[in-house]
């Protein structure tokens, strides 16, 4: 099993920055992909982005290609969405979502994660 905690959601103006951490443990980090994922008020949840197992392969959302990074740390056992020019419509609450394995690829369907966090909110105000 893998325990999941995001945190660093908040308040930010439009075309600002903030960077979500997740913090897994439970399972040895390096063995399984990560990825975000958000969902608006009243819409359903969609994928941000995903990285692999060793951080070598990223994949991320069209809608938040060029802004948004994802990056992992193996030795903290963390993730993170580096965000940046936000907007608007980039409030949502954000997920992140760890894989059961399958290290050597990123994935991109909500599907293919086994376990999740609490989630973090992300309000951006316009």
């Amino acid at each position: 099993h893998v325990r999941l905690v995001e945190s660093g959601g908040g308040l930010v103006q439009a075309g600002g920055s903030l960077t979500l951490s997740c913090a897994a443990s439970g399972r040895a980090f390096s063995s399984i992909s990560m990825g975000w994922f958000r969902q608006a008020p009243g819409k359903e949840r969609e994928f941000v982005a995903a990285v692999s197992g060793a951080g070598i392969s990223s994949y991320f959302a069209v809608a938040v290609k060029g802004r948004f990074t994802i990056s992992r740390d193996n030795a903290e056992n963390t993730v993170y969405l580096q965000m940046s020019r936000l907007k608007f419509e980039d409030t949502a609450v954000y997920y992140c979502a760890a894989t059961s394995g399958g290290s050597d690829k990123y994935y991109i369907t909500d599907n293919d994660y086994a376990y999740w966090g609490q989630g973090t909110r992300v309000t951006v105000s316009s």
